[in-house]
C-alpha cells in the first residue's frame, strides 16, 4: 500500500478522533489538514507515514501539541487553526482526555498511545485513570437511548445509570423517540442509525435537534454511513460492537463540550 493509500484508508478515523478531541468538526478538520500539509513539506515525516496509523496519529499529535502549547503560553488562540473553539482549546482538551480517546475510541494500546503522544506508558496509564475519574465527576443529566436491539439498549441503560445519569426514555423507532421527547427534552442522546421499523435514527435525532441543542452520540455498526462528508458529520461516533469504556469516554466528551458551550452562551 502506498503512502497515499495508507493515509486515505485511515483519514476518516483520524478526522473522527480530531473532532472528538477538539469538540468541533471544523476545528478538527483544520488540524488534520495542517498535519497533511506538514507531511507534504517534510520528506522524512512523509516517509514515516508508510508505518500506518501510529505514525499518522503521531504526526497529528505534533501539530496539535504545538498549537495547544501556543494557547497555554499566550492564551489568545490566535495561532490555532479553526474557529472560536480554538481560544478555549486548552480548557476543553486536557491531555488525559487525549490519552483516553486514543485507548478507547481509537483502540490503540497503551504502548501505541505512548508512542503517539511521545511520553511513557506509565504516564498514559495515569492520564487514562485521571480521565475516568473525571467522567465520574460529570454533572448528571437525563439520557434518551434510541436503539432497537433490546440487549444493547439494556446494556446502555446500565452503563448510563452507573455513571449517575437518569434515563428519560428508550425508543426503538423514530415515532417512539418523538413520544419520549414530547414528554421531556433529554440532556443527552445515544442513538443507533438503523431502527426496528426501518426508520432512521438520523431522522429521530433531527427531530430532537429541531427543538434545541442536545449532544448526540451515534452508536452504530455502520459508521461509514456517517463519514461520507455529504452532511455534517457527528462529533461523537462509536462503532458496534463497542467497549463500555469507549461509550463512557464519548459521554464524558459530549457533556463536557456541551457544558462549555452553554456557559459561553450564557
Amino acid at each position: 500500500m502506498s503512502i497515499g493509500e495508507n493515509v486515505a484508508a485511515n483519514l476518516p478515523y483520524l478526522r473522527r478522533y480530531a473532532r472528538a478531541l477538539t469538540g468541533s468538526q471544523q476545528t478538527g478538520d483544520a488540524f488534520v489538514r495542517a498535519t497533511l500539509e506538514a507531511a507534504l513539506a517534510d520528506d522524512d515525516l512523509k516517509a514515516s507515514l508508510e508505518g500506518g496509523r501510529v505514525p499518522l496519529y503521531r504526526a497529528f499529535n505534533k501539530v496539535w501539541s504545538s498549537a495547544y502549547l501556543e494557547v497555554s503560553n499566550h492564551g489568545d488562540g490566535a495561532d490555532l487553526p479553526g474557529d472560536v473553539e480554538a481560544d478555549r482549546l486548552q480548557n476543553v482538551t486536557p491531555l488525559n482526555r487525549q490519552a483516553l480517546l486514543l485507548t478507547t475510541l481509537e483502540d490503540f494500546t497503551i504502548e501505541q498511545s505512548a508512542e503517539i503522544m511521545e511520553i511513557s506508558a506509565e504516564e498514559v496509564e495515569k492520564m487514562v485513570q485521571d480521565a475516568i475519574a473525571e467522567i465520574d465527576r460529570e454533572s448528571a443529566t437525563s439520557v434518551l437511548i434510541i436503539e432497537d436491539e433490546p440487549l444493547i439498549s439494556m446494556q446502555l441503560e446500565d452503563l448510563v445509570r452507573g455513571l449517575g445519569h437518569d434515563i428519560c426514555g428508550t425508543a426503538a423507532t423514530r415515532t417512539q423517540a418523538q413520544e419520549v421527547v414530547a414528554e421531556k427534552t433529554p440532556g443527552l442522546v445515544l442513538a443507533d442509525i438503523q431502527l426496528a421499523d426501518g426508520s432512521s435514527g438520523l431522522d429521530a435525532v433531527d427531530d430532537i435537534l429541531s427543538i434545541g441543542s442536545v449532544p448526540v452520540i451515534f452508536i452504530t455498526a455502520y459508521p461509514e454511513r456517517l463519514l461520507t462528508g455529504d452532511r455534517p458529520e457527528p462529533t461523537y461516533l462509536v462503532t458496534k460492537p463497542f467497549q463500555e469504556s469507549t461509550v463512557r469516554a464519548a459521554i464524558s466528551q459530549a457533556l463536557f463540550f456541551n457544558t462549555h458551550r452553554e456557559n459561553a452562551s450564557a
